[in-house]
Formats: C-alpha cells, sequence, structure tokens
C-alpha cells in the first residue's frame, strides 16, 4: 500500500501553527521565507504557499513592503471570537449528539480523560481541542465544523498567552456534564452545558 504524504507546504504550515498557537513565534514577528525554506530544506515556492494558509486563518497578516508576520492578538478580534464561538459550537453540537456512533462517543470520552489528565497547559490546550472537536463529529456539517476548527484554534492563542502562568492540572466538571448528555442523547442540555462552559473560558 503507498503511503500518502501530506505536502511539503502543509507539513511547514502545521509546524508554523503549532509554533505560534504555542508562543514560540510572538504577534509581529516577521516570518522570513529564505529561513523557513533553508530551515526544512524546501524551496520558497511551498514556504509562500504555508504563508497564506497561515493569513487564510488569520494567524498571519501580510504587509505590502513588509512581508508575513504573526498576527496581533487583538482584543476586538479576541470579543468576536468568543462571540462567534458562543453560537456555532453549540449548534455543532446539538446536531450531532442525536447521530454519534458508539465509537465516537468513547472516542469524545477518552479525548475527555487525556484532557482531565493533563499536566501541562499545552498538553490540555490540544486535548480541550481534541475532546470538543470528537463530541461534533456526528454534526454532518462539514462546514460548520471546518468553521469551528478554525475558531478554536484561534482561541487557543489567545488562552494560552492569558492563562499560562495561573493554569492548574484540574479536572472538568463541564466535559463530564456534556458526556452525560451526549450519553443520554440530549442535545439541549449537552448545548446548554456547552454555552456556559464557553462563557466561562472567555
Amino acid at each position: 500500500m503507498t503511503e500518502t504524504r501530506q505536502p511539503t507546504s502543509g507539513r511547514i504550515a502545521e509546524e508554523l501553527i503549532f509554533r505560534i498557537i504555542r508562543g514560540e513565534l510572538i504577534a509581529g514577528e516577521r516570518l522570513r521565507q529564505d529561513h523557513i525554506a533553508e530551515e526544512f530544506g524546501t524551496s520558497h515556492v511551498p514556504v509562500r504557499e504555508a504563508f497564506l494558509r497561515l493569513v487564510g486563518k488569520g494567524l498571519a497578516v501580510s504587509e505590502p513592503n513588509r512581508g508575513v508576520r504573526v498576527a496581533p492578538l487583538d482584543p476586538a478580534a479576541q470579543r468576536e471570537l468568543r462571540a462567534m464561538r458562543g453560537v456555532l459550537e453549540p449548534l455543532a453540537l446539538r446536531h450531532s449528539v442525536p447521530h454519534l456512533s458508539p465509537v465516537q462517543i468513547a472516542e469524545a470520552e477518552a479525548a475527555r480523560r487525556v484532557c482531565d489528565a493533563a499536566q501541562n497547559i499545552f498538553d490540555w490546550e490540544e486535548a480541550n481541542r481534541a475532546f470538543h472537536s470528537a463530541t461534533y463529529a456526528g454534526c454532518g456539517m462539514p462546514r460548520l465544523q471546518e468553521e469551528v476548527a478554525n475558531l478554536q484554534l484561534l482561541a487557543a492563542r489567545y488562552h494560552l498567552v492569558h492563562y499560562k502562568e495561573r493554569w492548574r492540572p484540574r479536572i472538568d466538571p463541564d466535559h463530564h456534564a456534556i458526556m452525560a448528555a451526549i450519553r443520554r442523547r440530549d442535545p439541549k442540555a449537552a448545548g446548554a452545558v456547552l454555552e456556559r462552559h464557553l462563557s466561562r473560558m472567555s
């Protein structure tokens, strides 16, 4: 069987997204095509393609005569993300709950356990996104799921910046409540818990 490999531009974009989300590349920092191409052992073409992906996701900005830079941390953008997530994620969850398969429910529960067991904010943040994504797996609306995933990615950057110093390992009761509602096949209750959960994380 032939292994399918991700295009070079996709791998570069994923690595740059990882660094931006974790704050390894800070707001306003210039992304140098030549340096990145050298690091990944590639030409400038896939690097430019990766930059376009970052700009499309809102994680970088392209400025005339200044090149591509890491997007600023903007309080207005953060408020917009919060408002959009508060509407779109409960919508995705309510549509997902009736259609989640037993395997998908087990995957969501496994992600919940990983999240509760996280010992640092970076592992927790990845596990938290994985948990919520797993609960939306039955949504059946790929465009909505894609938009939600991008909103979560953008919000993660703000969350890590604001809570990195005061985060502590913890068990999340809202995650437990969401799973309980999923097992009861109660989309209304699951959506209500998620709305409350998102408001607490703001």
